[in-house]
């Protein structure tokens, strides 16, 4: 296949990786794989136990303690699923058919691999954004923050999550599907892949969060300063505000933040490579593609762990006391 009349993508990706070779045009294991490798691999194998144990135990915790039966904790449930079979499918399937290995010949495996993984963190994605909406009632209008997320609008926006990821999966996939024999529709098949895509599965959900943090960053402000023109200008009042203000700035940089900083880069490499004369490394790209998908692995960190009703209900998970007794009902600090 002529890369130039296919303007397939791996005409502009160059053939570097640890743990292959190329033979007769098709990535194959190297037979003494090197230290890096193994290593890699070990590492790769790792970030998998490691994302579906942490899900795992959001899943456990939501649905064991009453407690944590809200809207909100249903929502967190399903991104938790969602990051949960990143863990046990997309890590795997990543590891066994690699970016590497499905440069030249994308088998049966490599297209269902592309397709969970496109299904399930766009799916993850679409969540993050949700739960930025939940914030933002709860945060900006906390009055009629139980009348407007409850559980019928929790299940609307989890239907949405995954449906428009699986949709979005779907076009992607069949715009490459006739890839090889696509003739002059390879323009179109790589624009829904580079841009279109990417466009409904990062950009767009990129905008809306931060539009919504950036909401209710000024809006958390503005009632600090309410309160601290309300106490009589005392100065431990006001060292209370600044604390809560540097606890909300810190709160929202660091889920904003942790999360541009694992995606973006690997959305700009895939948007800007058809435009670019200069070949993107495999090895580059696939570094890229792993940095993305361990903010499933983080999740569970950045949304649960801040929570200290979460963090009791893991240490009674983890020491196993939920088995010696019933503590559904347990109050949780």
């Amino acid at each position: 296949m002529d890369p130039e009349v296919s303007f397939n993508r791996t005409s502009v990706v160059t053939t570097t990786h640890p743990c292959y070779e190329i033979d007769n045009f098709n990535f194959i294991l190297t037979k003494t794989p090197s230290v890096i490798c193994v290593l890699l691999y070990f590492f790769l194998m790792l970030m998998s136990i490691i994302t579906t144990c942490g899900n795992l135990l959001i899943i456990i915790s939501v649905l064991y303690f009453q407690q944590l039966h809200t809207p909100t904790n249903y929502l967190i449930v399903s991104l938790a699923v969602a990051d949960l079979l990143v863990g046990i499918i997309v890590f795997p399937f990543s590891i066994a058919f690699s970016y590497s290995s499905c440069l030249y010949y994308e088998d049966f495996f490599c297209k269902l691999r592309g397709g969970f993984d496109i299904t399930l963190s766009t799916t993850s994605i679409m969540h993050l954004c949700c739960i930025s909406i939940d914030r933002y009632y709860a945060v900006c209008q906390p009055l009629i923050y139980r009348t407007k997320i409850n559980n019928c609008v929790i299940v609307i926006m989890i239907l949405v999550s995954w449906g428009s990821s699986a949709l979005t999966a779907i076009g992607i996939f069949f715009a490459g599907l006739s890839n090889d024999k696509c003739g002059e529709r390879c323009f179109i098949n790589q624009l829904i892949f580079h841009h279109i895509g990417p466009i409904f599965s990062f950009y767009l959900p990129v905008i809306i969060m931060l539009c919504i943090y950036l909401k209710i960053f000024l809006v958390a402000q503005k009632q600090a300063h309410s309160i601290q023109n309300t106490t009589c200008q005392s100065k431990k009042s006001g060292a209370t505000v600044r604390k809560n203000e540097r606890k909300a700035t810190k709160t929202l940089a660091i889920v904003m933040g942790v999360f541009l900083l694992f995606w973006t880069p690997f959305f700009l490499c895939n948007t800007v490579m058809p435009f670019s004369n200069d070949p993107v490394p495999v090895s580059v790209f696939e570094t890229l593609n792993w940095l993305a998908l361990s903010n499933s692995m983080l999740n569970p960190f950045i949304y649960a762990f801040f929570y200290s009703w979460f963090r009791s209900a893991f240490r009674m998970i983890i020491s196993g006391k939920i088995f010696n007794g019933d503590y559904t009902t347990s109050k949780l600090s």
